[in-house]
């Protein structure tokens, strides 16, 4: 970004394509993940599991049931606030309020990635 100006930085990820959006939707891993990868965080995603380190729901451990790049924002099975007339709805949460515990490796493009960061790490230590 060119422009160091809150307002424009504010306009640039407010019209900012839903592509590029995914890439700001990444969280820490957890100690056992980040040694395993070698990487602090990756990009969240749907059937990962995550725990909660903020507010209400504070350890609160459970699947991503949906992103919302849009708003750039998870929503995960469980958290849920009950409305006036008292029917529950998920309660979105922020990406830099969860950390990664479990990912999701069902997609096989994803799991290539993993391997391959995986076998760095081990080729670095060993």
């Amino acid at each position: 970004m060119v422009s160091k100006s809150p307002r424009k930085q504010r306009k640039l990820l407010r019209n900012m394509p839903l592509h590029r959006r995914g890439k700001l939707i990444s969280a820490h891993l957890s100690e056992e993940l980040r040694k395993t990868y070698g990487v602090r965080s990756l990009t969240v995603r749907k059937g990962d599991t995550v725990e909660i380190l903020r507010g209400g729901f504070k350890g609160h451990i459970n699947k991503v049931a949906s992103v919302d790049r849009k708003r750039g924002l998870l929503h995960i099975e469980g958290v849920t606030i009950a409305k006036s007339d008292e029917k529950q709805v998920a309660k979105p949460v922020h990406p830099s309020n969860v950390i990664l515990t479990k990912l999701d490796t069902s997609d096989p493009l994803r799991k290539k990635k993993l391997d391959e960061l995986a076998k760095k790490v081990k080729e670095a230590s060993g």
